[in-house]
């Protein structure tokens, strides 16, 4: 299984990575959600500088259950991906390279992954207690203010994810149907 370092030194390793391939994500990802997108697009909308540096990183799209004192982070598994499609190609735009969630993804997002030589990760839902455990560090790095919605940096140790959408824009959720279906003829 291949692992993806984030922030990416090379983009050309993921470019290499294919539709419905396993990979194990580690180093450190931008978390965000709805509120915090939207958030960010406004402040880009704008012309506000981002104080972020999203070049050749990764966004997991999620909000954490809050963590016991024991804890890193509570259990955090990933959010609907679409919800956050409107704002995916503006954030592209600023460098980030992965993706990370669960769900399918509209054209303008595949035609944005492509153009970037961007890619999207699919984890697994239903699994935030496992997540949880590939949650090495967390600190909230933008909009305080939103609780679990917050922008956190987080630094992540062999997160197991799948290959949804390859650079070239070959998608796992109209794949595998057309495979699976291929099976039954």
């Amino acid at each position: 299984m291949n692992r993806i370092y984030v922030p990416v030194q090379n983009p050309e390793e993921i470019q290499k990575l294919k539709c419905g391939q396993e990979v194990l994500v580690c180093g450190k990802l931008f978390v965000a959600r709805d509120a915090a997108h939207k958030k960010l697009f406004e402040m880009i909308q704008k012309g506000n500088k981002i104080p972020i540096d999203f070049k050749n990183g990764a966004i997991y799209y999620m909000g954490p259950c809050p963590e016991k004192p024991c804890e890193v982070i509570g259990p955090c598994g990933p959010t609907t991906a679409g919800r956050m499609d409107a704002f995916t190609p503006t954030m592209l735009e600023l460098g980030i390279k992965v993706l990370i969630g669960k769900g399918k993804r509209n054209e303008a997002v595949k035609e944005a992954i492509k153009k970037h030589g961007s890619i999207y990760l699919a984890t697994f839902g239903g699994a935030a207690v496992l997540i949880q455990s590939c949650v090495k560090s967390q600190k909230i790095v933008m909009f305080e203010d939103l609780g679990a919605e917050a922008v956190r940096e987080i630094e992540v140790e062999d997160l197991p994810c799948i290959v949804a959408i390859d650079s070239q824009g070959e998608d796992i959720y109209e794949v595998g149907p057309r495979k699976y279906a291929q099976n039954f003829r």
